[in-house]
């Protein structure tokens, strides 16, 4: 058979045919009656098996040795064609995802393309320096999605800071994005979510804020109950509570409880709070100082009355810090 129907019958062309005869991978070995080369059927089955393993991604070297070598291992070849194929697949996921991103962008002309790409490699960039300039550009816009993954990823306290404050100033916020984060299995990534939900002002994020009290995640819980007592939400006064007692940012726990307790009705829930607390027996010391001292920050009748009954509690520290806190009430008054 002759290189032109070998080509029709096979759907290898001629030219590649020829590159083949060239290589030495496959070279006619039949000659007709007068004198020209001719492919024999081993020939063809040869071509055959040459395209299917180039269908695998074998380079022309590589079926070489598959050809050629009778010790040819193909499970170490195909272990590397498959991670080729992973890095190959990976690097046409993120151009997609960078073509999406700008996309989202809405661009006008090709400098606000340039741009965008400029944003989005900062973004990415191995200097943390460099990503927080990214971050704090306001010249160009970045879709939020790109901005999430950026938050959920970023690792440097300065950078994440910057990008919080990129992402709670856009119009969308992410706020899908980044309860979708509040679901990783990766504790951090789920911290990086509610850090910045926290910074979110409106009311979707307060809802997002007040399902997070009941996160599986301490960590979780222990933030938005945080965030939500800065705003005023009473929910919050169960888990702030118990931080004040685990000495879990206790500080800022009571902080914004004495916040809460601006608020005469929520004053009172907090005080039963607070005092049901330090009458548990399970309380250590430590804990039940700490709650006096968090009761002390803590206005209205119901907290002072509490506070006398504290002045002749067994424990000196705690009778000592509620005579003085009575004493500066007085004062006051």
């Amino acid at each position: 058979m002759l290189i032109g129907e070998v080509a029709r019958r096979s759907g290898v062309s001629a030219r590649v045919l020829r590159h083949y005869d060239s290589l030495g991978l496959v070279r006619p070995s039949g000659r007709t009656s007068t004198g020209y080369r001719e492919y024999t059927a081993e020939d063809i089955r040869l071509i055959f098996q040459i395209e299917s393993l180039r269908s695998l991604g074998l380079s022309l070297r590589d079926v070489r040795r598959a050809l050629d070598d009778p010790g040819f291992a193909p499970s170490i070849l195909v272990d590397d064609l498959i991670r080729q194929t992973r890095q190959r697949i990976a690097g046409e996921m993120e151009l997609l995802t960078r073509l999406r991103r700008i996309g989202a962008a809405e661009p006008v002309d090709w400098g606000d393309v340039l741009e965008t790409v400029g944003l989005l490699r900062g973004l990415g960039s191995e200097s943390a320096g460099r990503r927080q300039r990214a971050a704090l550009s306001s010249s160009v816009k970045v879709s939020v999605e790109a901005l999430v993954e950026a938050v959920l990823s970023e690792a440097d306290p300065n950078v994440a800071g910057a990008l919080r404050w990129a992402l709670a100033r856009s119009a969308d916020s992410g706020l899908a994005l980044l309860a979708e984060g509040l679901r990783s299995p990766e504790a951090e990534v789920r911290s990086r979510a509610i850090e910045a939900i926290a910074q979110v002002a409106h009311d979707p994020a307060t809802g997002l804020l007040r399902d997070a009290l009941t996160h599986a995640d301490i960590v979780v819980r222990r933030r938005a109950a945080l965030a939500l007592g800065a705003r005023g939400v009473a929910d919050a006064v169960p888990t702030l509570v118990d931080m004040v007692v685990e000495e879990a940012h206790d500080v800022d726990a009571a902080d914004a409880l004495s916040a809460l307790a601006s608020d005469p009705a929520l004053a009172e829930q907090i005080t039963t709070g607070l005092v049901d607390r330090l009458a548990h027996e399970s309380v250590r010391p430590s804990a039940r100082r700490r709650l006096t001292q968090a009761l002390a920050d803590i206005p209205g009748g119901a907290a002072s009355r509490a506070l006398a009954e504290l002045t002749q509690d067994q424990d000196r520290v705690v009778a000592m810090t509620a005579t003085y806190v009575l004493g500066l009430r007085d004062l006051k008054g």
